[in-house]
């Protein structure tokens, strides 16, 4: 599956719509027709084919055919591009936006994670599992930040390299992989209340006057 690199918070924006999100997800692994998602994700068929129309035109899902039923024409589509949004553009993203992308790969996330665990996905010698939550600060955060980022770009190239042994012949098997990289200010350090340390000081009101 290609990967669209996204450099336009315009489209970003349109890509957040929580529908959207839903419908990209639908479509990752199969093809469908807009009567089929709006049935699974609990949707009007409009509101469906509406946005996924959106997602056609701007190249992220497209249709692979077409099938008469009930008197009319169904059309049946597939995502054939992962979305990658570029530094410059998340960092102009507004925050309400970048809620909603996030709040839609972490639903994605979850049922990836509860349903390779029981099918062995983590059995690997090699497999990685691990959670620990960390005290830094603030340059420490960004630092671990860069960090993960190299780490997210190496995983790019080593999937790149991966792509061009399998196609030669010379890959040993091709393993579906999940990586989930994350940071994140977790609820319940040390400092407890995150948004107060970053809310101005209040004024200090003058003394009353003696007379």
């Amino acid at each position: 599956m290609q990967i669209n690199e996204i450099d336009d918070p315009r489209l970003v924006k349109g890509l957040a719509h929580p529908l959207r999100i839903q419908i990209l997800r639908a479509l990752g692994n199969r093809v469908a027709s807009p009567s089929e998602v709006a049935e699974e994700i609990g949707a009007p068929l409009g509101n469906v084919s509406y946005h996924v129309r959106f997602l056609a035109r701007v190249g992220l899902i497209e249709l692979t055919g077409t099938k008469p039923r009930r008197g009319a024409v169904e059309h049946y589509y597939r995502a054939v591009a992962r979305v990658r949004l570029t530094d410059r553009v998340w960092a102009q993203v507004p925050d309400g936006v970048k809620s909603g992308l996030i709040s839609g790969a972490l639903a994605q996330l979850g049922p990836a994670l509860t349903s390779a665990g029981p099918a062995g996905g983590f059995d690997r010698k090699d497999a990685v599992a691990s959670w620990r939550k960390l005290t830094l600060d603030d340059r420490g955060f960004k630092d671990l930040a860069t960090e993960l980022r190299r780490v997210r770009e190496r995983a790019r190239e080593i999937e790149r390299e991966s792509a061009e042994r399998l196609s030669g012949g010379h890959g040993s098997g091709a393993v579906a992989t999940g990586v989930a990289l994350l940071l994140f200010e977790a609820a319940g350090g040390q400092d407890a209340k995150p948004a107060a340390r970053r809310r101005a000081p209040r004024r200090q009101q003058p003394p009353p006057s003696k007379r």
